[in-house]
């Protein structure tokens, strides 16, 4: 299916960064998540509906379409340009009403087609819309947007910068690195596992999404089939709302309902890409403190300019504006999931003009993602000051040598007792903690020689415990 592509259109000074400066980056979601995009899936609904209804008669009287007939229907959705939407938009200026304009809109064209004889153009045109309420249109329309916008375009990315991501992983699977709790000096890693962490868990959000429910809904103005089953009372209006929206649409049908569907599944939604969001800025915060203590480099781009005034600098500006957008759409989601929560009684309208921001959420989430898959591609890393950094640590390993000794006494070794106190008193606020103070110390300890020979060859670059076989868990 090939449909007119938005982004070719429209041009024009933008109120908005994500629709100008940034455009190049958020362009993608035009075709998805944008007014145009909304009402080509208002048409598509409404035309996929006229064509349910005919297939299964469920109306006395509604002409049985032919395959050149169907594919009419079917295709205006395709065939939506900037001529439909302008269209559109001048009906709705006379309607004040939007979904009503998309009806008009496909009375029109079937007016304009010659497909159909005067009889059968009067009864389709009563077809479009019947018993359906806006909000019938809308929550399936909003819930085919955001199902593409989230397939199509949102988790490509996303997947494309998991795998950038676990490369990098991989490459240093074997680095070791001293790690920093507190921002203090600790138990050595490698540098590839602690980048496996954040593959694992952005992996582990990845696979929440995929397997997101899309619901929609088409039971009417309070949800009852009333119309309906007054309209038409023989017909079984639920088995057919069920039919139209999962074989029809693609969605899952929410059999129970007020006048809206309830949004849970866009709660849910939100609340997951808010949380993906959030490990991508702890990731962004990680990798800029990285560069700062130059465990990463950054290769400069050719003609770039870091410093308006100090030639020298690289600036780490795509980890910066990665996490100031991840900020804004961690608000903007989260903001959308509280207020879809809730709907006063049968129906209230708040859910109208906060649904017109999924776009934005997403748009400056996606621009984050493209700026971290940028800045990623531009990093190497400073092996020899990792090296040094361990060297300059040698009291790391006195968790390792106070856990032999505990681990010597439990066996019956004597002279083992509290040896956490020994190690404090020989490496706490001590500057001058060497390795050679380090095995002296060890030799006094009467240790068993294969113990004691197993400690004094350890060193802060072999302290990494199983670091690299924990890190290839998440590759």
């Amino acid at each position: 299916m090939t449909r007119v592509d938005f982004t070719k259109i429209n041009d024009f000074i933008a109120l908005t960064p994500i629709d100008g400066r940034y455009r190049r980056y958020t362009a993608s979601l035009v075709n998805f998540l944008s007014e145009a995009a909304l009402n080509r899936e208002r048409v598509w609904v409404e035309s996929n509906w006229v064509v349910a209804l005919s297939e299964k008669q469920a109306v006395p009287g509604i002409p049985e379409l032919t395959s050149k007939q169907k594919e009419f229907f079917l295709s205006l959705a395709d065939k939506f340009d900037e001529e439909s939407i302008k269209w559109l938009s001048e009906k709705e200026k006379e309607t004040q009403h939007d979904v009503k304009a998309i009806e008009y809109y496909i009375d029109f064209e079937i007016d304009k087609s010659s497909l159909f004889s005067e009889e059968e153009a009067r009864r389709l045109k009563l077809s479009v819309h019947f018993c359906c309420t806006s909000e019938d249109i809308n929550n399936l329309s909003y819930a085919l947007c955001v199902k593409r916008a989230v397939e199509e375009c949102w988790l490509p990315k996303g997947q494309e910068f998991i795998a950038n991501l676990t490369k990098i992983a991989q490459d240093n699977i074997d680095i070791p690195m001293l790690a920093k709790t507190h921002g203090q000096p600790a138990t050595p890693t490698t540098l590839g596992k602690e980048i496996a962490v954040f593959v694992w868990r952005l992996k582990r959000q990845v696979k929440l999404i995929e397997n997101q429910e899309y619901l929609g809904k088409i039971n009417g103005a309070t949800g009852t089939f009333g119309a309906h089953t007054v309209a038409v009372p023989g017909f079984n209006w639920p088995e057919f709302a069920k039919f139209f929206v999962e074989e029809k649409l693609g969605l899952t049908y929410n059999p129970l309902t007020t006048q809206i569907e309830s949004h849970d599944w866009q709660v849910e939604l939100y609340d997951r890409a808010a949380h993906f969001g959030r490990i991508l800025h702890n990731f962004a915060t990680d990798i800029w403190t990285y560069i700062s203590n130059e465990v990463f480099g950054q290769i400069p781009v050719a003609g770039a300019t870091g410093s308006s005034t100090m030639p020298h600098k690289i600036n780490p500006i795509k980890f910066e504006n990665a996490e100031a957008n991840l900020e804004i759409s961690d608000a903007l989601f989260s903001k959308l999931s509280e207020t879809l929560a809730t709907a006063r009684m049968q129906r209230d309208l708040t859910d109208s003009t906060t649904q017109r921001n999924i776009g934005v959420a997403f748009a400056h989430s996606l621009l984050a993602i493209c700026n971290l898959n940028d800045g990623i591609s531009r990093l190497y890393v400073h092996k020899d000051n990792l090296s040094a950094e361990l060297d300059r640590n040698p009291a790391v390993l006195s968790e390792a040598i106070q856990t032999v000794m505990r681990a010597a006494g439990i066996a019956g070794v004597p002279g083992m007792d509290d040896p956490y106190k020994k190690l404090k008193d020989l490496t706490r606020g001590h500057d001058e903690i060497t390795m050679e103070s380090l095995r002296e110390f060890v030799k006094k300890q009467n240790l068993p020689k294969e113990t004691e020979e197993r400690l004094l060859a350890l060193t802060p670059a072999t302290y990494i415990g199983i670091a690299p076989e924990l890190g290839k868990l998440a590759l």
